[in-house]
Parts: C-alpha cells; structure tokens; sequence
C-alpha cells in the first residue's frame, strides 16, 4: 500500500549491515516487492523504538518512506519473531539457510514476491515450533523442494527427463544439470550423473504432492540419517544454480 512517498507492507529480516554507529541498512525480504532495503535509523542505540524489531529473522509490519537510493523504516510492528529459534542453535543456522535462499535468488519488484514471503513465513515459523533435530529437516527440505518450484528449478522425479518415459522401481540416475531423474538407456552416455534409491525418489515425490504444511506418510518413518542425506541432496542440487556460495553451509557442517 504506497500514499506519496510512504508505503506500507509486511518483510522479514534477511540480512543487516552497519551504516554508521546509531543506523543500519536492513535487507528483507517483502510481500509484495520482493527484496527491499531500507535505512533503520537509531537502530542501534538501546532504547531505539525500532531495536529488537530490526533483528535477523524477525517478520514485521513496515512504514518505509520512499527515499532516491535507499528507503527508509520510519515504523515497525513486529508480526512473529520467532521466538523459540533464537534459543537453539540448529533451529537458527536451518532458518538462517531458508533466509540466504531466498537472499540468493530473491529479486527488487519480485513476481513471486507473496508466494516466496508466505513460504518463507511458514518455514521459519515451523522449524521455530520444532520438536527435534528430524522435524526441524523435514520443514527446511520441503522449503526447499518448494522454493526451487517457484524459482523454476523444479525437480522431475516421475518421468526421464531425457526421453520422458515413466520410471518407478527401475534403475534410475539423477543429473544436477538435468535437473530430475535420467533412465537406465538415457544414463549410458551421460557423465556427472548419481544413481538414485527409488526411495529417496518416493520420499522426494510424497514431499512435492503435499501442501507445505501437510505432513506425508513417511514423515513418521523416516530417521534422522535419511531426513539429514535428503537435505543435503537438494542442498547440493540448489548450489549448483546459485551464483553466490552459501555461507551458512559452514555452520550447517559445525553443528551436525
């Protein structure tokens, strides 16, 4: 909602960086304007009226007024966060991952804009209310297998993506590049390619077909080890479309 130079909607916080000693710049992540930033001013001195509101990780409802070059946060009302996450450290490091996505591949005036907010909102919230490390996994690779949909990257897991043919129980392959499964004939003169467990294939498929806040039948099943190889997979299928590394990967690394 814009009126003259003000304007108002919901972001979260992806990123910050110091402007001088009272002030911040804050990188979010919005509703309907994709990534913004925008000039936090006093933020940093203790009674600042913004404060805790500008922390990462935290969704609010802003009042930014347009500025030439960088907006500016004039008010804020924090919306959720997060609480729970900032109290366990795996919780923060998976959330923080979510959040450099979406930093990575996240664009100005974003056509995407609510669809990625919303489901960046429903991953930090969820990993928040996490029970355990499984749960925890479960939330950020469906997050990721739903991210990748939007962002056009999606994963082809029915059929060949070579010759189209439907493969279930078979001998199966996955190429990065390909982006989805590869048959037994397609596989001969490809390079770079990863034979695939027709149960991860399942697994991967049941988290596609359902509702990013729906469980699937193997959620209950599966141990911390599967939950655990099949993150990395899609973490390691993400990379490889990114043009800047991930930085919370090294952190991801230390605490498992």
């Amino acid at each position: 909602m814009e009126q003259n130079n003000k304007f108002m909607t919901n972001a979260i916080n992806l990123k910050s960086y110091s402007l001088s000693e009272t002030d911040k710049i804050v990188v979010m992540y919005s509703q309907d304007k994709g990534l913004i930033r925008g000039v936090a001013k006093g933020a940093k001195k203790p009674k600042s009226k913004l404060g805790g509101r500008m922390d990462l990780l935290v969704a609010n409802k802003l009042m930014l007024h347009k500025g030439r070059n960088l907006d500016t946060i004039t008010q804020a009302e924090a919306l959720n966060t997060f609480y729970n996450t900032r109290t366990d450290m795996n919780k923060m490091v998976y959330s923080l991952y979510c959040a450099e996505i979406v930093i990575n591949f996240g664009m100005e005036n974003d056509p995407s804009s609510e669809e990625i907010y919303d489901l960046l909102f429903g991953v930090l919230e969820q990993i928040s209310e996490a029970k355990n490390k499984i749960e925890i996994l479960l939330k950020c690779l469906k997050f990721q297998l739903k991210i990748c949909q939007i962002l056009g990257y999606g994963l082809e897991l029915s059929n060949c993506v070579l010759c189209s043919k439907e493969q279930e129980n078979q001998d199966i392959w996955f190429s990065k590049t390909h982006g989805g499964i590869i048959c037994k004939d397609c596989a001969q003169n490809l390079l770079s390619i990863k034979k695939m467990n027709p149960k991860l294939q399942k697994f991967l498929i049941a988290n596609l077909e359902t509702n990013f806040d729906q469980k699937t039948a193997y959620d209950d099943l599966v141990d911390e080890k599967f939950a655990m190889f099949c993150f990395n997979f899609l973490k390691d299928y993400i990379a490889n479309f990114s043009s800047k590394p991930f930085k919370t990967l090294e952190t991801i690394s230390c605490v498992n």
